[in-house]
């Protein structure tokens, strides 16, 4: 089975570091937000700007690390991001410690943590073709898309149990740790890097930093899924502050019943992330995208249905359960032609770019959402949310869109690595994209 298939030691490694990774990610699901909510007392507006602003200042750090990790060996910019998020998150549950954390401090973190997943996620992405050949990609990705659901299946009850025990910030102290142990992972690898070569010399320039999304708007498939994913992106963590607000506050949920909600309906990634090859087979790429894409954005609007009890809990599951399945089938498809269609001295711009965006629409319908909460109520921003999801779709590429966009740019170094230009988008992203991997 292609699928079971050995890939190399040194991506045994890589994939080592970011299963202890994603699941220190796991347990510290939501845990701003919950930290929030629970420790500072916070109002749905603030629950939703500690989403949005932390996201877009992280964002507008990591422009110009795009360039600056492009032309560097990606092991020790990804060891480095590492140790980053590992030092910064340790000031949560010290300052927690001593009575003096606030919602300044989460902002900050929030913010470097932010920069630091992108400027990783851009460089790990360049690593991971360097590692895998062209048609071992799809497989890769759809693995580190099942290791992200299944992290996220057993993480968050274990999480919200912790919680519970111990407090608000004892996931943090965990995710902290996975960081520094994802750093030693990725220093075990052994494979030697050769230093990426650049075409005059100085400072980054402006045009540099802008490559990224020159490739994407350039290129018509990119273009139409990029512009699909900002707002798919944006729109499903939009919900994240509302639904804590509503069922922890509101509708009075345990935090462990919080954390159940999301993490019961994780299994559905491992189902989508397993079938990803097989589905490309029978449909095809463009199928996959148009079908499955459109699936991903047609069940947030249940989640207005929202009661307490345990028939509210099982509406949370369901929904999830049903973009869940079809987020981990898309995603890894979606990852391996981004990097098909990228050439080899522009893919961490590209992913840093493609990261970026997403962040910023994140921050934006966070925002909106929760300036609309506030305003009205939160089921109504909810309301609002999954209603405008459904207008994604029609941003889905079409046949001639692929058709056009099927032979990628390329350059010298392109064709002589031995793979082939593909990487490990696992977000959303996403939610990827800090916990963001439902966007």
């Amino acid at each position: 089975m292609a699928a079971s298939r050995s890939l190399g030691r040194e991506f045994r490694w890589l994939w080592a570091a970011y299963a202890v990774s994603a699941y220190g990610s796991g347990l510290g699901f939501g845990a701003f937000p919950l930290i929030a909510v629970l420790a500072l007392h916070a109002s749905p507006g603030q629950v939703s700007a500690l989403s949005a602003v932390g996201p877009a200042v992280g964002a507008l750090i990591a422009l110009p690390l795009a360039p600056w990790v492009e032309f560097r060996r990606k092991r020790p910019v990804m060891i480095g991001m590492d140790l980053l998020r590992c030092a910064v998150m340790a000031t949560i549950p010290i300052a927690y410690a001593f009575g003096v954390l606030g919602f300044v401090q989460l902002l900050v973190v929030s913010a470097v943590v932010a920069a630091a997943k992108i400027a990783f996620n851009a460089a790990s992405g360049a690593y991971l073709k360097a590692l895998v050949r062209k048609d071992d990609l799809l497989v890769a990705n759809a693995r580190f898309e099942s290791t992200n659901w299944s992290s996220i299946a057993i993480g968050p009850p274990l999480g919200g149990a912790a919680i519970g025990l111990f407090g608000p910030v004892i996931t943090v102290v965990a995710d902290a740790l996975s960081y520094l142990l994802s750093a030693l992972g990725i220093l075990a690898i052994r494979d030697r890097e050769d230093a990426p070569e650049r075409a005059g010399a100085g400072r980054i320039r402006v045009g540099e930093v802008l490559d990224g999304w020159r490739h994407i708007f350039g290129h018509a498939g990119l273009r139409a899924l990029y512009l699909n994913n900002l707002l798919v992106s944006g729109m499903i963590m939009a919900t994240e502050p509302l639904l804590a607000v509503i069922m922890l506050r509101q509708l009075g949920f345990a935090p462990w019943q919080y954390a159940l909600a999301f993490a019961a309906p994780c299994v559905g990634g491992l189902v989508g992330s397993r079938l990803a090859r097989f589905v490309v087979g029978r449909l095809g790429v463009l199928r996959v995208f148009r079908i499955v894409g459109t699936l991903r954005a047609v069940w947030l609007i249940g989640l207005v249905f929202l009661r307490p009890g345990p028939i509210g809990l099982l509406t949370v599951i369901a929904v999830e359960l049903a973009i869940i399945v079809s987020m981990s089938l898309y995603t890894p498809v979606l990852a391996t032609y981004r990097l098909e269609q990228t050439p080899k001295d522009r893919i961490a711009r590209t992913l840093s770019a493609w990261s970026i965006g997403g962040q910023a629409a994140i921050a934006t319908g966070t925002a909106l959402a929760g300036l609309l909460a506030d305003a009205t109520s939160p089921r109504t921003a909810l309301g609002v949310v999954g209603l405008v999801i459904l207008a994604s779709p029609l941003l889905l590429p079409r046949r001639t869109t692929l058709d056009a966009a099927e032979t990628p740019p390329q350059n010298p170094d392109t064709t002589t690595t031995g793979f082939g230009p593909s990487p490990a988008s696992r977000a959303a992203t996403s939610l990827a994209t800090s916990p963001d991997t439902r966007g």
